[in-house]
């Protein structure tokens, strides 16, 4: 099965020792950044640094002539991915014998929802959600829409691995986060992520349902979870919280708006990209779904892009909806969490690569080949060499 490590630009770039460690795991492909969210970061190896603070969402290159005089537009990185940070350590990938692709994360980003506050996600509740921009706003589609086919399209990339191009809600990783007090489960969770901007409120209108009253009907049905009752589980939790009528028109709104979002996006770098070039999303395939692995409909998503990048942490199940689908030619990457001390399990790299297999994987990312310990990437060296 081939094999590609994630890895950021600042792992590479500095250490001339990086791009060569990183093959000699016995991966083809390195799935390197080019636009990324905040983060803190290890890097265990590095000559000059431990740990790297990317303080905002930015794009890991020089952005484009097509941003001038536009009110959204990507943020320059800081001194911890200057310059063409991503073009460097594509270069130094290529020379060590890597297959490059990038790495695009898009409906995702902080930054944009503080300086721009309008273009967040806000819930039943009037609050909103800075790190998740409303999929749903014109002027956000286009952004997210321009920023895919330039941050896919780097030179020498041959492919790109799209993440978080869907809604995003409630559930996100923040600094001190003190939200799980409260077990919402599936159901409030994506109660907890429905959107009442004002494109959303026509959205639901368009579906025959009252933005105000759709908002009151939610706030109603989280009140028994927020004094601990556990909802049903999946879809039926939803309905059941909310009323079949009101459900169905969320997804109605929300799946449409996820869809046509992504056929424009994967659209836009097919226009943009060389004959041949890869394209692939970061996806989940329960379609209501939020977060960095979108919500998708199988059938629909691989009749858009070449496949998918599907989350297997937690085992291999998610990957099945998708090999269902009968696509022989489309590219299902299992993608194995290998840092022990994220709770991954490098040591097991085999035998979760081999059920993943038997649930129709094609391929394998391995996250993340910066953030791992040396131990960790001996096992991983072990485990492709028995595959």
């Amino acid at each position: 099965m081939k094999a590609s490590a994630f890895v950021y630009p600042w792992d590479i770039g500095g250490d001339p020792e990086a791009a060569g460690r990183i093959a000699g795991l016995g991966v083809r492909q390195a799935t390197l950044a080019s636009a990324y969210h905040s983060t803190r970061a290890l890097t265990p190896r590095h000559p000059r640094h431990r740990v790297v603070t990317a303080d905002h969402a930015a794009v890991l290159y020089p952005a484009g002539a097509r941003w001038e005089g536009r009110g959204l537009r990507p943020y320059p990185a800081g001194d911890w991915a200057p310059g063409d940070a991503f073009g460097e350590a594509a270069a130094a990938l290529t020379e060590a014998g890597l297959e490059v692709h990038t790495w695009v994360v898009l409906a995702h980003n902080s930054r944009l929802g503080t300086e721009h506050p309008a273009t967040s996600v806000v819930n039943a509740y009037g609050d909103r959600y800075p790190w998740a921009p409303c999929i749903a706003q014109p002027a956000t589609r286009a952004y997210l829409v321009d920023l895919a086919a330039e941050a896919a399209v780097r030179p020498g990339a041959r492919g790109t691995e799209l993440e978080s191009l869907g809604w995003y809600g409630l559930q996100h990783l923040h600094a001190h986060d003190k939200t799980a007090g409260v077990a919402l489960g599936d159901a409030g969770q994506y109660l907890m992520s429905l959107c009442f901007c004002p494109d959303c409120a026509r959205g639901y209108a368009a579906q025959g349902v009252d933005a105000d009253a759709l908002a009151a009907a939610v706030r109603a049905a989280l009140e028994p979870l927020w004094r601990g009752t556990a909802a049903d589980e999946g879809w039926a939790g939803v309905e059941k919280l909310l009323g079949e009528e009101y459900a169905t028109a969320t997804r109605a709104w929300r799946d449409t708006t996820a869809r046509t979002l992504q056929e424009a996006a994967v659209a836009a770098v097919r226009r943009a990209a060389p004959a041949g070039f890869q394209v692939l999303l970061h996806a989940d395939p329960v379609m209501y779904h939020c977060g960095a692995n979108a919500g998708v409909d199988p059938a629909h998503i691989l009749s858009v892009a070449d496949g998918v990048v599907v989350p297997c942490a937690g085992g291999p199940h998610l990957l099945a909806p998708f090999a269902e689908q009968g696509r022989s030619d489309a590219v299902l990457a299992a993608n194995l969490q290998v840092v022990a001390g994220m709770g991954g399990s490098p040591g097991t790299l085999a035998e979760d690569a081999a059920r993943a297999r038997d649930r129709g994987a094609t391929e394998l990312r391995l996250y993340h080949a910066g953030l791992a310990s040396d131990d960790d990437l001996s096992a991983v060296r072990e485990g492709l060499a028995a595959l």
